[in-house]
């Protein structure tokens, strides 16, 4: 590692530092001052870049406050913060430690895998994981018995927030028949900490409240939530982030002599990426999100449909989504934007609607590396490299002009930035 690098590594491991509270990171000060459920899976491998056992109690703590029924709740409200709307009082989850009601990407089976893989000490990898394999296994069954209630093999989302890409144009016809009457009054508290023009839109808050207020009037029972959400959509990212780590699960288990959780996740690693295919757009070289309510594909090219390339789907498809992230290239300073410049519903500052973050990046740039295309594996590093460089730590950044965007000294962008340059 050059000079240049171990200085950015350096700096890297400041924020992470600053943002830990002893088992859990937040995101970044004041924006997300509480556990967020994919962000601390994805830090967690920054954290092992100098303490292999904290890396481990991240992800612990995380699962320490997972549902019965086997979810994994997407925030973890650990302490009181005014902070962030919509906090425990809105959400009323009635769980010991209060925590959203859903869930987002299950990245966990990768980090733990990847986790463990690295380990200096083995015996602590092994025991560690082995802990946490039942309950990742828990959590992957908990999305096919209530996401995928017809068995085709892909879950649904059924509230934005879930994907992780909150206010995606993927999610714009299907957010349409989401009411947005009977919304009780509140005060957003994320555009006291960032530009407005850079956040989902109030229009779109409403129907975020809705939803929250819809799940919460049913108890949030699981078992009924899919089918009486207005907001059904199988997300090809998601999915394929769900497939890699059943995997990668799998995996370990085998590793560790847990032969029925590799079996199970083998299983379902399987049927998922056969089930991909039916989102396979071939227009727009990538795979395609579906409404599942109406039964059609959302025409739209966005990072959702190139992310399937962190699995393993076919040959021929990773080959596509490497020329695609090229002609993106093209297009954009800086890639992976989050959707194709060339629509008029871009927009290079707001939130998932164009701007660049380096978490999917990371995942792509992992998945083209593994088929075979280390050149635009290469290409995604070093932009997203020079966007550090230029523009530091920043949440997201604008993929025409670099410009920082979002949360400052954003934890994962952190943890991500030692990621890439392990390997330059």
């Amino acid at each position: 590692m050059t000079a240049s690098a171990k200085d950015i590594v350096a700096r890297a491991v400041e924020v992470l530092k600053e943002n830990d509270h002893g088992a859990y990171t937040i995101p970044t000060k004041g924006l997300y001052p509480f556990q967020w459920n994919w962000d601390s899976c994805l830090t967690a491998l920054g954290l092992a870049h100098y303490d292999e056992a904290r890396a481990w109690t991240e992800i612990e703590t995380l699962f320490a406050h997972q549902w019965p029924d086997g979810m994994v709740p997407h925030i973890v409200f650990h302490v009181w913060s005014d902070g962030y709307f919509p906090g425990p009082e809105v959400w009323r989850t009635g769980r010991p430690t209060a925590t959203s009601g859903i869930t987002q990407p299950a990245v966990a089976g990768f980090a733990v895998r990847r986790l463990f893989d690295r380990a200096t000490d083995k015996v602590l990898a092994a025991e560690r994981a082995r802990a946490l394999l039942p309950k990742i296994d828990a959590w992957h069954r908990w999305f096919y018995e209530n996401r995928d209630p017809r068995g085709e093999g892909l879950v649904a989302i059924i509230h934005p927030w879930e994907s992780g890409r909150d206010n995606s144009i993927d999610w714009d016809d299907a957010f349409e028949r989401v009411p947005t009457e009977g919304v009780e009054p509140y005060t957003r508290r994320d555009i006291l900490h960032a530009d407005p023009a850079h956040r989902p839109t109030q229009a779109q808050y409403d129907r975020y409240l809705w939803l929250v207020q819809h799940f919460r009037g049913l108890g949030w029972d699981n078992a009924r939530l899919h089918d009486a959400s207005p907001f059904q959509v199988v997300d090809p990212g998601f999915n394929a982030i769900l497939i890699r780590a059943s995997a990668d699960l799998a995996d370990l288990a085998e590793e560790l002599g847990e032969t029925e959780i590799a079996r199970a996740n083998r299983a379902r690693a399987k049927k998922g990426l056969a089930a991909m295919e039916r989102l396979w757009s071939e227009a727009h070289g990538q795979y395609l999100c579906l409404d599942r309510i109406t039964g059609k594909l959302v025409d739209g090219a966005s990072v959702g449909g190139i992310l399937p390339v962190f699995s393993a789907i076919p040959e021929a498809r990773a080959a596509a989504i490497a020329a695609s992230v090229e002609r993106l290239a093209g297009k954009a300073r800086h890639i992976v934007p989050s959707h194709d410049p060339d629509d008029p519903r871009f927009d290079a500052k707001r939130y998932w609607r164009g701007p660049v973050w380096l978490v999917v990046n990371y995942m792509i740039a992992d998945g083209l590396l593994a088929a075979g295309h280390a050149e635009v594996a290469r290409r995604i590093t070093h932009s997203s490299l020079d966007l550090i460089t230029e523009s530091g730590f920043a949440e997201y950044y604008d993929p025409l002009t670099g410009e920082p965007l979002g949360g400052g000294r954003f934890t994962w962008t952190a943890a991500m930035v030692i990621e890439f340059l392990r390997g330059v």
